[in-house]
């Protein structure tokens, strides 16, 4: 059930419908949840989690969860003013005003810090999308070739900027955020969903399910994340080394466990974080919820015992 912590009234926009069971905040809820459930989930190579900030200075888990509260209200107004829309240049643009909004927010919440920049992308076309289809049956791979079309519209208002995955997708060939998208999100349809009901299906605890999602799309995914702060050596020793913890049998095995560590111990030492994996691992996690009309995403239950690799 909701706590009464279901929306974040501390920032609470005016343009908010102000109904509990409103599809706009229920979609909103769903994708905070799904933010703060990525960020707990423990042990994550090179990740904020419960044990540390990973590779970054900037970031820690009480900060991670003050920014998904702090873009929650915008994701509402994503959804609300989606419903009953269509794909378009105009929605395109509405939302795309919002996502700065969003972003300001964001900055404001984390003092500076880029928290979730890049899921405000990805979880605003997504829960723009599923807005869209809120009265019909929510497929997952409906709502993200929903989501495929407005992003391909181009957004005119967009401020001159060039973030870090643009710098890393141009230098590197690379698809990035907006090429994800573009695509109709293929490491979340054709990756993420599949793996995760896939190990809930074989009898996985969903802790493992959700690690195990994480790094199938880790070692398939050109994370711009990767790229930009260590280039090559980083995205090639990321996926190197998820993929042996995916042959080794996954997170559920002693030697998949201790590849893991072995993972975080390198990227930590590369300094890098691969935070698009990240990021599409909570899209994971709200797409499912959606799909399976949940009223709330499960939160982590990462325990703490033997989380730093020792013996």
């Amino acid at each position: 059930m909701r706590t009464a912590r279901s929306f974040n009234t501390t920032v609470r926009a005016p343009w908010c419908p102000s109904l509990d069971q409103a599809p706009a905040v229920r979609l909103a809820y769903l994708a905070c949840q799904s933010l703060i459930a990525e960020a707990e989930l423990t042990p994550k190579p090179g990740l904020v989690d419960r044990r540390s900030a990973g590779a970054h200075t900037d970031l820690s888990l009480s900060i991670m969860k003050l920014s998904a509260f702090a873009i929650e209200p915008y994701f509402c107004e994503m959804a609300f003013v989606s419903e009953g829309s269509h794909p378009s240049q105009a929605l395109r643009e509405r939302l795309a005003l919002i996502g700065r909004d969003a972003e300001r927010a964001m900055f404001k919440a984390t003092n500076g810090s880029n928290s979730h920049k890049g899921a405000i992308w990805i979880l605003g076309l997504l829960i723009s999308a599923a807005a869209v289809h809120v009265e019909g049956e929510p497929k997952a791979s409906r709502i993200a070739a929903t989501a495929k079309e407005t992003a391909s519209f181009e957004d005119r208002a967009a401020p001159r900027l060039v973030s870090h995955g643009d710098v890393a997708a141009k230098r590197y060939g690379v698809a990035g955020a907006r090429g994800e998208a573009r695509r109709g999100f293929p490491y979340v349809i054709d990756i993420g969903l599949p793996m995760l009901r896939s190990k809930r299906a074989s009898g996985a605890t969903e802790h493992v399910a959700r690690l195990d999602t994480l790094l199938s799309i880790m070692s398939r995914l050109d994370d711009t994340c990767l790229l930009y702060r260590g280039g090559e050596e980083a995205l090639v020793t990321a996926k190197a080394g998820a993929a042996a913890v995916e042959r080794a049998g996954g997170t559920g095995t002693a030697i998949g466990r201790q590849k893991l560590f072995r993972l975080d111990r390198r990227l930590l030492a590369l300094g890098v974080s691969p935070g698009g994996s990240g990021d599409l691992l909570a899209a994971t996690l709200f797409l499912d919820a959606v799909e399976r009309k949940q009223e709330e995403v499960q939160a982590d239950r990462s325990g703490s015992e033997n989380q730093d690799g020792t013996d």
